[in-house]
């Protein structure tokens, strides 16, 4: 994945993470430097794939952890994007906030805003929190420091997803345009994010 991938906003190497050997992902130090909005939080941060897709499924092994010097905020957002654009300035998302797992009992609201799907660059979290709270976030049984699978299904203007072969999310309209782009290993700010074994499906 690495040798044909894109960086953008992100570093990424090959290493070893309780012996099983992964790729990883944090942002790079410009951007965690930077401004929410603009440098993360919902932005362009990821590794691309050069194979594209419009409908179809991802699915992936991924883990996180928060680094060092991981604000407050942040929750060890993790995830994909899809059908990005060639310039990245739009593609839709769907992440994890480990941290705000039932695994950690997280408090009200945040035991319901475990998995987020968004569309960059109109409808990030907060403006979809804003005008449609609880529609495109959810609980979910995970944690920081475990190895979970995401799976998107997405279709048109629908996706269904799972967290370890649970569904976590059902949306029958989503706000991306239906287009061909390429495939993200997505991580936001305070994380280090392990990826292994993508599957690519596509209809």
């Amino acid at each position: 994945m690495l040798a044909h991938g894109r960086l953008c906003g992100v570093d990424a190497d090959l290493a070893e993470i309780d012996g099983i050997p992964a790729l990883r992902l944090a942002l790079t130090q410009a951007r965690r430097s930077g401004t929410l909005g603009v440098d993360f939080g919902d932005e362009p941060t990821f590794l691309t794939l050069p194979e594209l897709i419009t409908n179809g499924e991802l699915q992936v092994d991924l883990r996180a952890r928060l680094l060092p010097d991981a604000p407050d905020y942040a929750r060890g957002f993790i995830g994909l994007a899809y059908r990005v654009h060639p310039d990245a300035t739009a593609f839709e998302g769907f992440y994890l906030r480990p941290l705000n797992g039932l695994a950690h009992a997280p408090p009200p609201p945040r035991d319901r805003r475990a998995v987020q799907y968004f569309a960059y660059p109109d409808w990030k979290y907060d403006r979809l929190r804003d005008t449609s709270p609880d529609v495109y976030e959810a609980a979910a049984n995970i944690a920081l420091d475990r190895w979970h699978t995401l799976r998107v299904t997405f279709s048109q203007q629908t996706l269904t997803a799972w967290v370890d072969e649970a569904v976590v999310l059902t949306l029958d309209q989503t706000l991306g345009k239906p287009m061909s782009g390429q495939i993200g290993l997505w991580v936001d700010i305070g994380t280090q994010g392990w990826f292994r074994t993508l599957r690519v499906t596509k209809s």
